[in-house]
């Protein structure tokens, strides 16, 4: 079996097919996931990559804003068209759609730009937030517990998480807070490949920005008929940073209403570098109570 990072670096090693239309088509594998729907975030990084392939090399990613459309299964290939909708002098644009029998499971579309000089100002990373060794892993919070999707939290997925002030796997412990923080990290060194870090950080944003949401309600993941999905996924990368490094993640909900609710989130480098802003609304249902 392929450890937690050869399958994420597998799942972003797409194929380029040789086949062409009006665009360029890639394909790519997933990643197995207990439940059998592929991981948002990854398929948003395939997206990234797919685009990125049809760029000058000296032109990044800086924005992304991609809709999840119908959920994914991971035992099919997703088959993924670019569109080259734009190169002017400084940016690029392109348009990844990707798809699964004839239909799209996401649409996205990203912004590419070369190096530029310009204004130049951050927000800061607070100062007095705990240190990534000081807390628990998901390993140690759920390594445990005999339960498909408590094994693969703690020992399947390709990124250490570790939460302040505690993860919500199971348990909504202290102020019902609408804040959080999340330490992450690769499990082990990615090549070098300043994009491919870039498409790596778009794959673990998505992984725990709809926290803040259940977090404000007392809701952990383990409760019985949540069912939280995600609607779209914005992003912006404002510096370099290498994902096998700790990276901070702060996210904040604003607001939920309607069945959906929106979190938005930076990420730092450990050395207060803000690196990315994040924006996501998922859909967050609850059992239906019986009288």
């Amino acid at each position: 079996m392929n450890t937690p990072m050869e399958g994420l670096l597998a799942a972003l090693d797409l194929t380029d097919t040789g086949a062409r239309t009006s665009e360029d088509i890639f394909t790519g594998v997933s990643q197995w996931m207990p439940h059998g729907r592929v991981f948002g975030g990854q398929v948003l990084a395939q997206s990234l990559v797919a685009a990125m392939r049809t760029v000058p090399d000296d032109r990044h990613v800086h924005s992304m804003h991609g809709y999840f459309l119908r959920p994914g299964d991971v035992a099919q290939p997703i088959t993924f068209s670019v569109e080259r909708i734009h190169d002017g002098r400084s940016f690029s644009t392109r348009r990844t759609q990707c798809y699964q029998d004839g239909l799209p499971i996401l649409s996205m579309i990203a912004s590419f730009q070369d190096a530029d000089d310009g204004l130049e100002h951050q927000i800061e990373m607070p100062t007095d937030i705990p240190a990534p060794e000081s807390l628990p892993s998901a390993e140690e919070t759920l390594g445990h517990l005999d339960h498909s999707v408590a094994r693969y939290w703690a020992n399947e997925r390709p990124f250490d998480m570790r939460h302040i002030p505690s993860p919500i796997y199971l348990t909504v412990d202290g102020a019902r807070t609408g804040r959080q923080g999340v330490w992450m990290k690769s499990l082990g060194p990615m090549p070098d490949d300043p994009d491919l870090h870039r498409a790596a950080l778009a794959y673990a944003s998505d992984y725990s920005i709809m926290e803040p949401v259940l977090r404000r309600h007392g809701l952990p993941w383990a409760t019985p008929g949540l069912k939280v999905a995600s609607l779209d996924h914005a992003m912006w990368w404002h510096r370099f940073g290498r994902v096998d490094e700790w990276l901070l993640y702060l996210q904040d909900s604003p607001t939920a209403q309607g069945g959906r609710g929106l979190s938005t989130g930076s990420i730092y480098s450990r050395d207060g570098i803000l690196l990315a802003t994040v924006a996501q609304e998922g859909m967050v249902r609850l059992p239906k109570k019986v009288d």
